[in-house]
């Protein structure tokens, strides 16, 4: 094998790896291009809803969502809030659905007066899963805070965010989104 080859050869192995290693951290949906990741979870297994009513695939039919797994303690969950909250009330009358999915990292959090309180002050007024079993986050596959999913219309999941960042282009999603027929 030639210099130029093998050259070539360890180049690919070492992004092969890459990517590998990115799949096994659930972060290779930003580096993949794909038009769905399959269609929405259930958000059945949530204890309780706060500011709505239990929402299942059903209710949500034609409607963009994002669902936001998220806990109030989260550093990263906090600077993510106000973007969040802000598209949730830019956006309802198009058709978005913000959801959020409270599933808590420490005991304190597990307490639902705790949350009901922190969902007041961080004036989330969209539906909020009490996800206190990690039901809807096993569902989901979900492995972070803050992590973004987003729903088209025909309920195919078709971009994910984990972490801060990105907010630019995380609108541009729920635009894009919105702007295509269901």
């Amino acid at each position: 094998m030639t210099t130029e080859a093998c050259a070539l050869r360890r180049g690919l192995l070492k992004a092969g790896g890459v990517a590998l290693a990115l799949v096994g951290l659930g972060l290779a949906g930003h580096l993949l291009a794909q038009d769905s990741y399959g269609p929405m979870p259930s958000l059945a297994g949530a204890g309780q809803w706060l500011n709505s009513a239990p929402l299942d695939a059903q209710a949500l039919k034609g409607k963009v969502v994002l669902v936001d797994f998220w806990t109030y303690d989260c550093i990263n969950c906090r600077r993510s809030l106000p973007h969040v909250n802000d598209w949730s009330r830019r956006y309802a009358d198009q058709g978005l659905v913000v959801i959020g999915v409270h599933t808590p990292e420490y005991d304190y959090e597990h307490d639902l007066g705790n949350l009901r309180e922190q969902v007041r002050q961080l004036d989330i007024d969209y539906p909020v899963a009490v996800d206190n079993d990690y039901r809807v986050w096993n569902a989901w596959g979900n492995q972070f805070w803050p992590a973004h999913y987003f729903v088209d219309r025909k309920g195919q999941v078709r971009h994910v965010h984990f972490g801060e960042g990105d907010y630019a282009g995380q609108e541009q999603v729920i635009r894009q989104l919105l702007d295509e027929q269901g």
